[in-house]
């Protein structure tokens, strides 16, 4: 056996066995195969696909890389959230401390950014001093202490993911529905977690451009959850637009804020609010009524926010040093209408071009860049009216990129729904 042939074997459209994934992830791992053989037969994969048998048997394999995460010391129920990464999808941030401040254990290993999305550990470490590396004694005391934690994961949890998931994002193989839900699903059942919730974005600005990709991946991700035994509930999201305003670090942390004061966007509240009751519902096992007062009454109390600053103050953050580019400048409107479509994608990139994200593994975020989206689908713009604020550092972006992701018609266009459907 060896990583030419397998990779001959997948360029042919041959499914792989179990042994043979279990061969390359062991070696991949091991430093026997190079990064060039592995960026080969992920193009073949993205290319080609798996099946559903061969997703499973690369989820297996990535899963058993390395170490598993044991939460039984921590007492009750202990939930996760995953995202399939959009452009402003900031709702870790404001969704982990509102279940957490209905005294359920939100225990949240996150990732970075991947291609033109944002990750959950770049916008957390926007803010100087906060600890997103931990042991697993320091991650579970914290849930215990405060019922919640979010860390990147240990060097040792599937550390094949951790090498495939970087490789990814530089060789264009990142869009691939076997290698996304092998990649999310050996994470989070590395992470211990009881109950799963994974926002599964659909459109422009996500990794599933289609509402039929997005329902293919939820599928087989419940189905890997089943072989585990493990609860899995897949929400499908619209990213057909940027979620919120903010797009960028800082500027998405002082977003998740200003949502749990009660003064953020309509759209990433609204969504943070649903997944928030959907998650409470599982966690204590209580109606959907019951739920939404629960959480209704921790955002309205501020409970909620007083547990954001408490996560942030336990894992040594201090949010007042953050810094938000004073380097503003306002991009208008050429013409009259209403918005009928957004780039998402290109807004994404956009932001990674400014300094928000990377393009190669070892690029360093500019945490203080990035977009403010002023108008959204179904708002109508006045000509040399705000549209957009763009926020500065070293690099630059020509104005007309910005505008050639705007379609402005002097026809109404409906916005596509916020959350397109629950799959169990």
């Amino acid at each position: 056996m060896n990583i030419v042939d397998i990779i001959n074997k997948k360029r042919k459209k041959i499914s792989l066995t179990k042994e043979e994934i279990e061969y390359v992830i062991t070696n991949y791992v091991s430093k026997n195969i190079t990064d060039y053989q592995m960026s080969a037969l992920l193009m073949a994969i993205t290319i080609n696909g798996m099946s559903d048998e061969e997703t499973i048997y690369l989820t297996d394999a990535m899963l058993n890389s390395g170490d598993k995460i044991d939460l039984s010391s921590i007492s009750g129920i202990k939930l996760d959230k995953h995202s399939t990464g959009g452009v402003g999808d900031k709702t870790t941030l404001i969704l982990a401390p509102i279940v957490a401040a209905t005294d359920l254990n939100m225990a949240k290993m996150s990732g970075r950014g991947l291609g033109f999305t944002g990750g959950t550990i770049d916008k957390l470490e926007a803010i100087p001093g906060l600890k997103t590396s931990m042991s697993l004694n320091e991650f579970k005391k914290q849930v215990n202490d405060i019922h919640v934690a979010i860390a990147s994961g240990s060097k040792n949890l599937v550390p094949a993911d951790k090498k495939m998931y970087a490789l990814r994002d530089v060789t264009a193989t990142v869009e691939s529905i076997p290698l996304i839900a092998s990649s999310i699903m050996s994470k989070k059942l590395a992470s211990g977690a009881d109950i799963l919730v994974i926002d599964v974005k659909v459109g422009n600005g996500a990794l599933m451009k289609t509402e039929e990709d997005a329902t293919k991946l939820s599928n087989l991700m419940l189905k890997i959850g089943k072989n585990y035994n493990k609860k899995v509930v897949c929400i499908l999201t619209n990213m057909f637009e940027p979620l919120g305003e903010a797009i960028g670090n800082s500027l998405e942390v002082e977003e998740s804020i200003n949502v749990l004061k009660g003064k953020g966007p309509k759209d990433i509240t609204k969504l943070v609010i649903y997944l928030a009751i959907q998650m409470v519902k599982l966690g204590k096992n209580i109606s959907l009524d019951e739920a939404t007062k629960e959480v209704r009454n921790v955002l309205v109390t501020g409970k909620a926010l007083n547990k954001f600053y408490e996560l942030i103050k336990y894992q040594q953050g201090n949010i007042n040093d953050m810094v938000i580019s004073n380097k503003v400048v306002s991009i208008k409107a050429n013409k009259s209408g209403f918005i009928t479509k957004i780039n998402t994608e290109g807004i994404g990139e956009l932001s990674r071009k400014l300094g928000a994200g990377r393009y190669e593994k070892d690029d360093v975020i500019d945490p203080s860049v990035g977009i403010k989206i002023l108008k959204k689908i179904g708002d109508f713009v006045i000509s040399d009216e705000e549209l957009v604020k763009v926020y500065l550092g070293e690099k630059d972006i020509n104005i007309n990129e910005i505008l050639d992701c705007f379609e402005i018609d002097e026809h109404y266009h409906k916005p596509s729904p916020l959350i397109i459907g629950t799959i169990e």
